[in-house]
């Protein structure tokens, strides 16, 4: 029964594309779980190629329930996901306690190159504080490479974000992300632009100190760099980032904290600084009235059993200036991209909306 119906919600698609005011967009019925599955597995199958034209799957305001299922995957190439707005477009999902996992929890799993996503809601609603050990439900897990985010939500509370992808290059702007321990974390280079950063409690009580970046770099240069972010904090203390293995990097620049007296002391988790080859960065940080609140100097130890070494997070103006765009990507247009993937998106909204 249940493959009959979703071979009929195949045939409808198939004639939204022909039929449609635009060949390339399938349009998704408002809440329903499973015309949005359609629409993925429709997508993926007409996409397969990486020199595909872009296709537009289009998801109007409404809740999208996928409850215990796991790693839906976007595996075609040059897919837009657009929903009609970030807080009314929600897709969730929510997998039993059991099945806690980095690797087989994430509500959407991206294969693809060059997808987009704009304007929706992912939210990971596993019962976090139940869980014993550990908490880790994604919510956006990518093996792919050169995805670019605008105005995309993501709810959860550990592994929230998670780049899968030695040598990917990501692109988030104005994005919104919640968590309480590692959860922007992976590998790659990512850079998150203006993005509200927005650490949950630890624990069911408050307790505890969050973490909100584990990067685990590899082979490329940069790592994460935030760059003009905001990061909201209400009850459990928090440091900017920890170190996963191999050679994390993590910068922050012109952070804007709302709880300064949140930070704990060291900035970066000293404890969670696991290589001596890292590197982990801070730049002109203000509190919210715009006053810089950068220490002069913030020094880490770091010990193990072969290594002593003291790490400088405060950054240098003439090494601040080495994070662009340009630089970090200096192959990938990606403000150019941004600009004319959000304008595509807004005329295919207008004409099916």
């Amino acid at each position: 029964m249940k493959r009959t119906i979703l071979l009929t919600l195949l045939i409808c698609v198939a004639e939204m594309l022909s039929a449609g005011k635009h060949p390339n967009v399938i349009k998704v019925k408002a809440g329903d779980a499973e015309s949005l599955l359609a629409a993925i597995e429709k997508a993926n199958e007409l996409n397969a190629d990486t020199m595909s034209e872009r296709l537009y799957v289009l998801i109007p305001n409404g809740t999208y329930d996928l409850g215990e299922r796991v790693l839906t995957t976007i595996g075609g190439h040059n897919i837009t996901l657009v929903g009609e707005s970030m807080e009314g477009t929600i897709i969730r999902n929510a997998p039993p306690a059991e099945k806690e996992s980095i690797s087989s929890t994430a509500t959407l799993l991206n294969r693809g190159f060059n997808t987009y996503v704009q304007d929706l809601t992912l939210k990971n609603d596993l019962d976090y504080y139940s869980c014993d050990a550990a908490g880790r439900a994604v919510c956006w897990q990518d093996k792919g490479f050169r995805a670019i985010f605008k105005r995309v939500r993501m709810l959860s509370y550990q592994d929230t974000y998670y780049s899968h992808n030695e040598t990917c290059q990501h692109y988030l702007e104005d994005c919104e992300i919640h968590g309480t321990v590692d959860f922007i974390c992976g590998t790659g280079d990512v850079y998150f632009n203006r993005c509200l950063i927005v650490t949950e409690k630890r624990t069911r009580d408050g307790s505890g100190v969050n973490v909100i970046a584990a990067p685990r770099t590899s082979v490329t240069k940069w790592g994460y760099v935030f760059d003009h972010c905001t990061i909201r904090n209400d009850v459990s203390t928090f440091h900017y980032a920890r170190g996963w293995h191999t050679a994390p990097r993590c910068t922050w620049l012109y952070t804007r904290l709302e709880t300064p007296e949140k930070l704990e002391a060291t900035r970066f988790d000293p404890e969670g600084i696991r290589t001596v080859d890292n590197a982990f960065y801070e730049y002109h940080t203000i509190d919210m009235q715009g006053r810089d609140i950068t220490p002069k100097s913030n020094s880490i130890n770091f010990v193990n059993k072969e290594y002593t070494r003291v790490f400088e997070t405060i950054l240098k103006p003439e090494f601040a200036k080495q994070y662009t765009l340009k630089t970090i990507f200096p192959d990938w247009e990606v403000e150019k991209t941004v600009k004319k993937l959000c304008k595509e998106a807004e005329k295919v909204r207008k004409a099916y909306l």
